[in-house]
């Protein structure tokens, strides 16, 4: 399996001879020239994970790309007349040879006066797990987990419970394009500390270049 970390919660995932791109965000737009994508998955509907402007040029560039994601972000995409497949908590669905399988059914909340809309994670052939914004149990072994690192809705000690819950064989950190070079320095730092202490590898993906697990 091979990852491009795009920036922030965007990444390109290469499984198979197929090429999967997560949540297109407004907080670049690296992803727009991104060329032969095959599965798009979208988590949620807020624009830091879904920017339609991106998502458009995306199409453009890879007119064959399967949009796999939940009702909430499916409404939006209708409205703009874009094709896509309505997958939920609990079901799976084989796509181009890879096996998607979603968890979760809400964004963990933020506030009790600010609505929570749909979220869901995804995990790829079993191997690659990606909540989206929210901290959902994947029930069987997983080898490689991209985690959230910083939110409004985030609680660092909440995540590194989760992630030795999970106990997957290495991870690294998303959700990080609201950190300048010293929040990143710091949030990294904290993570680097406390998994340390578990057989957990975190690792740092530096944007834009491929790495293979």
């Amino acid at each position: 399996m091979k990852i491009k970390k795009i920036g922030h919660c965007c990444l390109v995932i290469e499984e198979n001879g197929k090429r999967i791109m997560i949540d297109p965000g407004k907080y670049t737009t690296l992803q727009n020239e991104e060329k032969n994508i095959d599965i798009v998955l979208i988590t949620h509907e807020h624009t830091d994970h879904c920017h339609l402007e991106s998502l458009k040029e995306i199409l453009k560039n890879n007119p064959n790309a399967v949009i796999l994601t939940n009702h909430s972000v499916g409404e939006i995409l209708k409205k703009e007349g874009i094709t896509f497949f309505v997958l939920k908590d609990g079901e799976e669905r084989q796509e181009q040879g890879i096996l998607i399988r979603c968890f979760g059914k809400m964004h963990k909340q933020v506030y009790s006066n600010i609505p929570q809309v749909e979220n869901t994670g995804f995990s790829i052939n079993d191997k690659f797990f990606y909540p989206g914004d929210a901290l959902e149990n994947f029930p069987e072994k997983v080898e490689l987990v991209a985690f959230p690192v910083a939110g409004s809705w985030l609680k660092l000690s909440e995540v590194m419970d989760w992630l030795k819950q999970i106990n997957p064989k290495i991870v690294f950190p998303v959700h990080d394009g609201l950190l300048n070079e010293f929040g990143l320095k710091a949030f990294y730092g904290n993570c680097q500390k406390i998994l340390s202490e578990t057989n957990i590898n975190f690792k740092i993906l530096e944007n834009n270049k491929e790495e293979e697990f």
